[in-house]
């Protein structure tokens, strides 16, 4: 009887499937049903890939800065006077000292703190380094060779040359400035420094030679283009600060929740003490990353709506064009409910069917995307990615589960969703109306 059978009974779905294998003849329904099947699943493949290279993107950024730099810096400012002999007078001077005095000790007391990993006192400044006719401006970080051993992307980088263990005979300097200077392990550079010694004409450069005993490509352009660590002793002897350093380099167990350390590191300080993050670095940049990924997600997902769209467009044509067959199936008993989960089944079947497709695919992309952009690089002749502009080597691409389950649910809503309204249509369509003119 109309209105008993069971909802979505193996009938209904066998004639949902000659519907969608319905012939060319029949007004072109097959084409409508390839297109929209092609169009759903080309915008779940492109949104899963935007997610997973967008998430790749953010975690090899976040792993590239936590991986070789400190999650926090600590600094110290304070007021000192000096006496200052000129004759026979002497006069009192007071000035801005910016270095840490006690340097070894404040770093051990800030071992100590619950979570924080390690802590290094170091001396920070700029320079010159050159070779010959070649020469670029870096940044000279002196730390301890220990102290350097714990930096995860020197001592495990993408790739290096020479040996860590020879740090103390020598410097180590990132790929992009041994590419600049045209040096290789074994060579001797020239940094060259303003802070040098003072004399009745100003203040004289300072110049000393050093050799290259390890290269290291941390895997993010602007830190290999213009990082150069010294032995600490040398950094000191170099810059002037005997004794004393400028920062002391703090990591953390969890560089994500750095927030969570701040003020139980502030209690362990005085008021001549600051400390930022780095967020605080490079938060213009992460929040420039997390407008870009709500946007991209919303233009994706109106990608998809789009193509789910396409799926209403075949199946108002199904239904004009299978008039005459609802109105035989409801003159023989048919109830409304099964006319629409019939038509349900074909629309959302097509949706369910272009999403897993397009789910495969963007999986695909994701986990061989090294493979495609070699290929795309290829056939383009090389020079498709600048690591100079883009600050990172290749294209990052990192497959969650959370993105694949966002991608699957967001397309299968919209893709049911849509289905409903035509559905409707043909459900309520008069019998009678529907014979009429056959």
């Amino acid at each position: 009887m109309a209105g008993k059978t069971a909802p979505f009974s193996k009938f209904e779905w066998m004639i949902a499937w000659r519907y969608i294998r319905a012939k060319r003849e029949t007004g072109g329904v097959s084409v409508m049903t390839w297109i929209s099947l092609i169009g759903v699943t080309l915008a779940v493949f492109a949104l899963i890939a935007v997610l997973a290279v967008r998430s790749g993107f953010r975690a090899d950024f976040v792993d590239t800065i936590v991986g070789a730099n400190a999650h926090l810096t600590l600094r110290q400012s304070a007021m000192e006077t000096i006496t200052v002999t000129q004759g026979d007078q002497s006069v009192d001077v007071t000035r801005r000292v910016e270095t840490i005095a006690n340097g070894d000790a404040l770093a051990a007391d800030l071992r100590a703190i619950e979570g924080v990993a390690r802590a290094a006192p170091i001396v920070r400044g700029e320079g010159l380094a050159s070779l010959a006719d070649r020469s670029t401006f870096v940044q000279v970080y002196g730390i301890s060779g220990d102290d350097l051993k714990d930096i995860p992307l020197v001592m495990t980088p993408q790739s290096s040359s020479g040996s860590i263990d020879d740090f103390g005979q020598g410097i180590a300097l990132g790929s992009g400035v041994a590419r600049n200077l045209n040096v290789s392990v074994g060579d001797r550079i020239t940094l060259l420094s303003a802070t040098g010694v003072q004399t009745a004409a100003g203040r004289s450069p300072r110049r000393v030679t050093f050799d290259v005993v390890y290269v290291f490509q941390t895997g993010r352009y602007l830190t290999d283009i213009s990082r150069i660590y010294l032995p600490l002793e040398d950094a000191q002897s170099f810059y002037n600060r005997d004794g004393v350093h400028d920062a002391i380099e703090i990591y953390v167990e969890d560089p994500d929740r750095v927030e969570e350390w701040i003020q139980p590191i502030y209690r362990q300080l005085g008021p001549e003490s600051l400390l930022y993050s780095w967020k605080d670095n490079e938060g213009a940049y992460l929040r420039a990353l997390t407008v870009e990924d709500n946007v991209m997600f919303v233009i994706m997902s109106i990608l998809v709506l789009i193509a789910s769209m396409n799926i209403i467009s075949g199946l108002i044509m199904l239904v004009k064009n299978k008039g005459r067959d609802i109105g035989i199936l409801r003159t023989m008993g048919l109830s409304e409910g099964s006319v629409l989960r019939i038509f349900f089944i074909c629309g959302a079947g097509l949706g369910t069917v272009g999403t897993l497709l397009g789910v495969v695919l963007g999986c695909l992309f994701a986990l061989y995307i090294d493979q495609i952009f070699a290929l795309v690089n290829y056939v383009a002749g090389g020079g498709v990615w600048d690591p100079s502009i883009r600050g990172i080597y290749d294209i990052p691409a990192k497959l969650e589960l959370e993105d694949v389950l966002l991608a699957i649910g967001l397309s299968l809503s919209l893709s049911w969703i849509v289905t409903i309204f035509p559905a409707r249509r043909a459900a309520r369509m008069n019998p009678v109306e529907a014979l009429r003119y056959e």
